[in-house]
């Protein structure tokens, strides 16, 4: 099989980490390549930690089992670093990507980072900003496709635009809010 990239969403329930895994892997998908895109719950109620994950080839794709060696780590919530291990698994090649406004020298030391490259964003921020509730789901694939560079990012905001239009057809303010939001998560990430 061609090269296999494996993501890794740590969120709460209610963040919209099975929803970016989704419209990720959709906009992979559409790119001509091949994806899955699939949740794991603990106890199903908001708030609650949840994880999603993707995995993305040029190949069909024939694993059908967890992701527990993923080359990029996206945590929508900080909170999660500590109670989860959030670094099971990811090799010193790999990279992370924090939804926080804290600077990243923080979570350089307190994830003992080795060769792994850190990337953070404000997401949280962003997303209040442009959807007007902190969602930061979106505003991460945007980080997500900056840092990776997995996908042509254009070409994802047109198929994440087709797949909100479709959810959100009578609120076309949810729809340009979520596309600045990725936009945004895309020209601020640091490193």
């Amino acid at each position: 099989m061609a090269r296999l990239t494996e993501i890794r969403w740590h969120g709460r329930g209610g963040q919209g980490a099975k929803t970016a895994a989704l419209l990720f892997g959709k906009a992979v998908l559409a790119q001509g390549k091949h994806m899955q895109a699939f949740p794991e719950y603990g106890p199903e109620r908001m708030g609650a930690p949840v994880q999603s994950y993707n995995r993305i080839s040029e190949e069909p794709i024939t694993l059908h089992c967890g992701v527990t060696s993923p080359e990029v780590v996206v945590i929508l919530d900080p909170t999660l670093i500590g109670p989860v291990d959030v670094m099971s698994g990811l090799p010193d090649s790999g990279t992370i990507i924090i939804n926080t406004n804290e600077p990243a020298a923080k979570f350089r030391a307190l994830l003992k980072l080795g060769g792994q490259k850190l990337y953070t964003i404000d997401a949280s921020k962003i997303s209040v900003e442009t959807i007007g509730r902190d969602i930061p789901n979106t505003p991460m694939m945007g980080a997500l496709a900056k840092a990776t560079g997995l996908l042509d990012f254009e070409k994802m905001i047109v198929e994440t635009k087709t797949d909100l239009e479709k959810k959100f057809k009578s609120k076309p303010e949810v729809i340009e809010g979520n596309l600045k939001a990725i936009r945004r998560a895309y020209d601020e990430l640091q490193d």
